[in-house]
């Protein structure tokens, strides 16, 4: 298994821990005795931070709040009262609803960005993962290891040395590059006199770490923050129960073992073999036969490197005059048979009339329109570099589907890099990624994604209603994004207009920002100044 790395705390914050925390040495844990705006304000901090969450609650919260009353409390002993009275109540009841009343927040550090891709699959949960946009990961543990997951069955086998040595090698050019392309964005983009030092280094910095994330395996190490009721993590331990990788299973385990802790009877079934036991195998079972049967259906074929980056492949031609029905149809008392005719007979301007007065005048992009969007979808296939995919693959009310991460698809490399006479280097380090994927490929198809660089792309499936493919373009286009995410929503944009011919559902996307930014974090810097400033 693989060897977390402890924390060491004193004996006096150890005495404060254990009120707070239900686990003080490993990876995963649970917040109990705290405000909610605490745990809140806590995990916001924590997405921005390289500090693990007890040491954050160390230095940055304890000091503000008032423990006096809670000398006495032991969040590392179970609750059996409360238990009992959980159970009571859940078998009164007897419905899953009742799990979703009570909800846990969880730390989960040291986890692989695959792994946190799977955490981050649940629809009905709330996370805040470590950004690869405010911290460098040039920075060691204590022991001297850099953060990459060390996989066991990899470790043991005549990879071991190639692996860990391939990886170091991979942060070694992330910790070489980051300083000097640094230098670099400062001469491409002096400081202006309108911003503070602070402003200016945050935006150069970001500016810097967005370009070299790219360099790191799938393997480096984040750390996530999880909200969610009892049965939204019954569902994903049963999911990570089924996963091939045993990182996944794992971590479940560990995740199960904290949470029983605090919400027990919320996941008792997880354990009964007729109930939990039961379905993660069959998940196991039916996805494991699903790909036997698809490789043996035709030969492996390896196709061209992609030349499109998005593509609209599945939409309503009528999706507009659905929308339009659905709007007419909660606007009235008429059957939808009837609808469908009054919709029929509508000229042009009366069907614009309609559309524009639904959607109202947006001051913002939080202004959206209601449901009656969600009656049209949009399929899109996209071929994007894993760190864009990490960030779209957040919008979980939607459909994706993503294959697995491998080598085969090419690289992306940012055009800072290129500019600033880096590309050398960078794609030197991303063909020894390449070179370590296929060959443990053979014997690991799994754990070979560990050894895939951000920078190498991934295919997937992106399948939203208009009313989340507004609120997803618009957000992602913004000025302070990524610029390869930006891409993608803008390209997005571009297709519901000119392909599927939703011309009004686009019309309405009216905070859709096609501007060229370069410090895309600068703006965002300024009113982060500004909100510091009034404070």
């Amino acid at each position: 298994m693989h060897a977390y790395v402890a924390e060491e705390f004193t004996d006096s914050e150890t005495a404060i821990l254990r009120r707070y925390f239900t686990n003080l040495e490993g990876p995963v844990f649970a917040l109990v005795n705290l405000p909610e705006v605490v745990k809140g304000a806590l995990f916001a901090r924590y997405s921005r931070s390289s500090k693990s969450l007890r040491r954050l609650f160390l230095d940055e919260f304890v000091g503000d709040l008032d423990l006096s009353g809670d000398t006495s409390i032991d969040a590392t002993v179970g609750l059996d009262r409360a238990d009992e009275l959980y159970q009571r109540i859940f078998v009164e009841y007897g419905d899953d609803s009742v799990a979703q009343l009570g909800g846990v927040h969880l730390a989960c550090e040291q986890a692989s960005n695959v792994l946190t891709k799977v955490l981050e699959w649940g629809r009905l949960m709330s996370y805040l993962e470590q950004s690869t946009r405010y911290l460098g990961y040039d920075r060691r543990f204590h022991n001297g290891h850099y953060r990459f997951y060390r996989d066991h069955d990899l470790l043991e086998s005549r990879f071991g040395a190639r692996y860990v040595g391939e990886m170091d090698r991979m942060f070694d050019t992330y910790a070489e590059l980051l300083p000097i392309l640094t230098e670099w964005l400062t001469r491409k983009f002096p400081k202006t006199p309108d911003d503070t030092d602070f402003v200016y280094r945050q935006a150069i910095r970001a500016k810097a770490l967005d370009a070299t994330r790219g360099l790191l395996p799938a393997s480096a190490l984040s750390n996530l923050g999880i909200y969610a009721s009892g049965q939204a993590y019954e569902s994903l331990l049963l999911h990570m129960r089924a996963h091939p990788l045993l990182e996944v299973r794992l971590y479940g385990q560990l995740m199960l073992e904290e949470l029983v802790k605090v919400i027990p009877s919320f996941l008792k079934r997880v354990d009964v073999p007729e109930r939990g036991v039961a379905w993660s195998t069959y998940m196991a079972e039916t996805k494991s036969a699903t790909r036997v049967l698809v490789e043996s259906m035709w030969e492996r074929v390896v196709e061209d490197e992609p030349t499109e980056q998005v593509r609209l492949i599945s939409f309503d031609p009528d999706g507009e005059t659905r929308v339009l029905e659905a709007i007419l149809f909660g606007n009235s008392t008429v059957s939808h048979d009837e609808v469908q005719k009054r919709v029929d007979a509508m000229s042009a301007d009366e069907r614009a009339t309609l559309m524009s007065t639904y959607v109202g005048n947006r001051q913002n992009r939080r202004h959206r329109p209601g449901r009656a969007f969600e009656c049209t979808d949009y399929r899109f296939e996209l071929v994007t570099d894993y760190g864009a995919f990490r960030d779209l693959q957040r919008h979980r009310l939607l459909t994706i589907e993503w294959q697995p991460l491998t080598a085969e698809l090419g690289y992306d490399v940012p055009e800072v890099i290129v500019e600033a006479g880096l590309a050398e280097r960078f794609e030197e380090s991303l063909r020894r990624s390449a070179d370590l994927y296929y060959d443990l490929r053979r014997e690991f198809p799994e754990q070979a994604q560990y050894a895939v660089a951000l920078a190498f792309r991934i295919r997937y499936v992106m399948q939203m209603n208009a009313r989340e493919a507004m609120h997803l373009i618009e957000l992602r286009s913004s000025p302070q994004g990524h610029p390869n995410y930006r891409r993608v929503a803008q390209e997005m944009a571009r297709l519901v207009r000119d392909v599927a011919g939703h011309e009004k559902i686009a019309d309405a996307m009216k905070y859709v920002d096609f501007s060229d930014t370069d410090l895309e974090r600068l703006e965002a810097e300024r009113a982060a100044e500004r909100n510091r400033r009034n404070r």
